[in-house]
């Protein structure tokens, strides 16, 4: 296969004609067209062909559907290559799970490259379906799918020195792949600490700030634009930071081109979605995110560096550039700045040709992975004798965002049960531990919004117990209910409607079309809207208020956890 074309070679940040040759999925020849101007002969492609985009860290459960399913919706976006991370599988099945993603990954054209889950589970402050271990760690890096250490989310235990942490880190490197990190709000001497362990890369960075303390002592910084976390408006708002620099010291010394000039690419690497829910996928991917960058002040061509030669470089895979010897994966379309995908091939071939996904999907077989007992009211009532009202510790949610607030509420108390309060915008939140021991946790969430009814999934990070959001107690058990029913998945249930979305793989996934699942999801949207929920993302957002690993107070099976000094936390305040 040979053709001209205009092309954009992201190793010079040049555009420019040239004859490209394809031979055995591989660039076999790239040569520039140098003739006069007006001596140009008619390029064989209409349009302009650059690298295939690479997503360096994305939970492909997130999705909802299979690595297959998603692989359809993402070449539809220009998407070539994935590195992603199955720690949430992985916490369900354990190293079956991560086997059973790169065995349906191996079915469809396209790349998929996974890293180790470091933490599962993330913490020991919850309760898992598996945990992986060092040796377990060990088995999965010496896979060639595997290109890296899984972001490691235990900062504490990398801080503090914790031994099996440590041994999972230097694992890694004795098989030289490179270590993601996970570092919200670490600094100073704890951030030090982490770095000194050999961690890479952060995806965690919500501010200016944070991220230039990262970049300065060497991390390579990924900005990311998920379905809940949207963290490019904060971190592309020079104008913000500059505010708390002194530029008379070091840091403002070192910078001052970055505040003054408004040079802002220089702090960033990659662009990363790591979660992205159905709804949004069939919407876009990281098309959507280039330009959403460029439109944040970002140089067309360094957005597009953080999406294939910059991934490609760091994970030392064969994509990413337009090059001899490099994966023949691009993608043509009609302008740079519009990002229109006109065609996507991946090793040579088709598989998007601007309006059908030129390949079918496998399917993965579902197992019930929910081991738990049908719930009643009473078990999601928090008790009080003191009096006709309490104080109690609140979670605080905010929508876009996945790190909450510590709160607190002055709740009232019927017949010795604490209430939640509508007017407050108080609600009830509980963990149901879904692995055979039957534990749940209860305590109060603020922020979303709800009026009545209760909304319910397994898909509750890290570890996927049962979560659930309500004002009323008959209908949180309701709710839970119907996850069961389903082997997993996400409800909505009021005393006018009710509806579930079924993801029998893991309580993770759905082996339908992305389209379908997007559909569905997107009534239970509607529905959570109309019993008052404030939040763009209620599911999603109600998933990560079970991830202790971000600050500053979430919820486990196991209790409420504080965050900040990562240690169980009393509901009600003494």
């Amino acid at each position: 296969m040979s053709f001209t074309a205009y092309m954009l070679d992201v190793v010079s940040n040049t555009i420019y004609p040239a004859r490209i040759t394809i031979e055995d999925g591989l660039f076999k020849e790239v040569t520039p067209i140098t003739v006069a101007e007006k001596d140009l002969p008619k390029m064989d492609v209409k349009g302009l062909v650059v690298p295939g985009f690479i997503d360096s860290h994305i939970h492909i459960e997130s999705s909802m559907v299979t690595p297959a399913q998603f692989a359809r919706i993402a070449v539809r976006h220009g998407t070539t290559s994935v590195i992603c991370d199955p720690h949430e599988i992985a916490n369900v099945l354990g190293i079956e799970g991560v086997e059973a993603m790169i065995e349906n990954a191996k079915q469809v054209p396209f790349n998929f490259f996974f890293t180790a889950p470091s933490c599962v589970p993330a913490t020991s402050f919850e309760t898992s379906g598996a945990i992986l271990d060092s040796s377990d760690i060990e088995y999965l890096l010496k896979k060639d799918e595997i290109v890296a250490l899984g972001e490691m989310m235990n900062f504490p235990g990398v801080i503090n020195g914790d031994e099996e942490v440590h041994r999972k880190i230097e694992l890694a490197k004795k098989y030289g792949k490179p270590i993601d990190g996970h570092a919200p709000l670490v600094t100073r001497e704890d951030l030090d600490k982490y770095l000194a362990a050999g961690i890479s890369t952060d995806h965690e960075c919500s501010n200016v700030i944070e991220a230039l303390e990262k970049k300065i002592k060497g991390m390579k910084i990924m900005v990311r634009d998920g379905s809940s976390a949207m963290d490019m408006e904060g971190l592309f708002d020079i104008d913000e930071g500059a505010k708390y620099i002194d530029f008379s010291g070091p840091m403002g010394l070192l910078f001052r081109d970055i505040f003054e000039k408004k040079i802002y690419s220089p702090l960033f690497d990659f662009i990363v979605s790591d979660d992205k829910h159905p709804n949004d996928l069939i919407n876009g991917h990281l098309d959507k995110s280039v330009s959403k960058a460029v439109d944040l002040g970002i140089d067309i061509l360094k957005a597009v560096n953080m999406v294939t030669i910059n991934p490609g470089y760091h994970y030392n895979i064969n994509c990413g550039a337009i090059v001899p010897g490099a994966s023949a994966d691009f993608i043509i379309i009609d302008s740079i700045y519009d990002c229109n995908i006109l065609k996507t091939y991946i090793r040579g071939e088709c598989v998007f040709d601007g309006e059908n996904v030129l390949f079918d999907v496998p399917e993965i077989e579902p197992r019930n992975t929910i081991n738990t007992t049908k719930k009643t009211a009473s078990d999601f009532d928090i008790y009080y004798d003191g009096g006709d009202e309490c104080e109690v510790n609140v979670i605080e949610c905010f929508d876009g965002d996945l790190l909450t607030k510590k709160a607190t509420a002055t709740l009232p108390v019927k017949d010795g049960v604490v209430q939640p309060d509508i007017y407050q915008d108080v609600l009830k939140i509980a963990v149901v531990e879904r692995y055979g021991g039957n534990t749940i946790a209860n305590a109060f969430v603020k922020g979303f919004g709800l009026k009545k009814g209760a909304i319910a999934s397994s898909v509750a990070h890290d570890s996927h117990n049962i979560i659930v959001i309500g004002y009323n107690s008959q209908e949180m058990a309701d709710a839970v209910n119907q996850v069961i029913d389903d082997m997993g998945g996400i409800s909505v249930v009021s005393e006018d409607f009710s509806d579930s979305l079924p993801l029998p793989i893991a309580g993770l996934m759905s082996n339908e079309d992305v389209y379908l699942v997007a559909e569905k999801l997107g009534v239970l949207h509607n529905m959570a809207a109309a019993l008052g929920c404030q939040i763009e993302a209620p599911f999603m957002t109600m998933a990560f208020m079970a991830l202790l690993v971000i600050p500053s107070i979430k919820i486990s099976d196991k209790g409420l956890f504080d965050g900040d000094n990562f240690e169980f936390m009393d509901v009600i305040i003494k």
